[in-house]
């Protein structure tokens, strides 16, 4: 068994061009088979090609479409009198952001025919625009939980 205290949650660190914990996040959900600096490459590279597309502030345009695609509500399961529910529940601040860039992140991926950073960049416009497939999957998630809504009762804690 392990000595000392409680495990202390480690602090994500931020990226580097922007100094923002959001961004070093998302980086970090990009990256994958721990190749941070492709990763980087790709997420810088979709931040420019938004200045260029919209010639608006790329961040002001990523934080705009994280807070569009973030959910409110989603589902748990619940075993209750042998029988499975789905019940909604609240979503927590830090599990909203996950949620919202892995939509983001896998609706680009989703995406075939050209560079990803290409694919990143159009997804996070549409995100941005209230459009695109991270919208359609936070309007699902949000329409599962309004027709399990009679099972709110279910909810214990």
């Amino acid at each position: 068994m392990r000595k000392g205290g409680k495990y202390k949650k480690q602090e994500p660190q931020p990226d580097y061009k922007y100094n923002r914990i959001d961004m070093g996040r998302f980086i970090n959900y990009l990256m994958s088979q721990g190749k941070k600096s492709v990763a980087e490459k790709v997420f810088y590279g979709a931040l420019e090609e938004v200045e260029k597309k919209t010639k608006a502030n790329p961040v002001e345009v990523f934080e705009k479409a994280m807070e569009n695609t973030s959910p409110t509500v989603e589902v748990a399961s619940r075993r209750v009198g042998g029988a499975n529910y789905q019940i909604p529940i609240e979503v927590r601040p830090q599990r909203k952001f996950y949620l919202s860039s892995r939509w983001i992140i896998n609706a680009a991926r989703g995406k075939k025919g050209k560079p990803m950073h290409i694919r990143l960049a159009e997804e996070i416009i549409a995100a941005s625009k209230n459009e695109g497939e991270a919208i359609k999957k936070k309007q699902d998630t949000h329409r599962v939980a309004e027709a399990n809504r009679a099972f709110a009762s279910f909810l214990r804690r």
